[in-house]
């Protein structure tokens, strides 16, 4: 499914996979297998296709219907996980419009990326279970259950899990940018 939405983008934009591979720093090779649905991308792939084809992360995932009202079951959520960084993100909104919610999981010791990263966008993040360290332009805030903390998603920023139990949150983006 992921392949075939990035064929269809790459398409869309009339790139070849050489041009899209030395946009986005990812091989040809590894590309050619994820859009053939033979490999699964890791989340700092797609966040690379994401950028280079200038659209959120999650646009990878969504769907053409436009409806007006969207109701997103649990089950039938998209999912992406990171293993190496110990992270899980559900979509929580349609994957349209003007807001992107998610929710996270995060193991302990896990971070959301291996270093902060940019987008365009503002971001909230509220803490539903453990805690939570955002780091945002260098500056470390933890976070408890049921803190939030807003920031300018256009500094370098990540989620990092200190502690020792597993962390669960959600975030709300706009404009969906991740």
């Amino acid at each position: 499914m992921i392949g075939t939405r990035i064929r269809e983008l790459r398409s869309e934009r009339n790139l070849t996979v050489a041009q899209l591979a030395i946009a986005s720093g990812v091989p040809s090779a590894l590309l050619r297998q994820v859009e053939r649905d033979r490999d699964d991308p890791s989340l700092e792939t797609l966040r690379k296709i994401a950028k280079a084809l200038e659209l959120p992360l999650f646009s990878l995932f969504q769907e053409s219907d436009p409806a007006l009202v969207a109701v997103i079951r649990a089950e039938a959520r998209v999912r992406v996980k990171s293993p190496s960084d110990g992270i899980t993100y559900t979509r929580v909104s349609p994957g349209r419009g003007r807001l992107e919610v998610l929710e996270g999981h995060l193991l302990p010791g896990g971070s959301s990326a291996g270093e902060p990263w940019s987008h365009p966008s503002e971001e909230c993040v509220l803490v539903l279970r453990g805690r939570l360290v955002v780091e945002v332009s260098g500056f470390t805030h933890e976070l408890e259950t049921g803190d939030s903390c807003y920031f300018d998603s256009s500094l370098p920023h990540r989620y990092l899990n200190t502690g020792t139990e597993p962390t669960d949150f959600i975030i709300a983006a706009t404009p969906p940018s991740f």
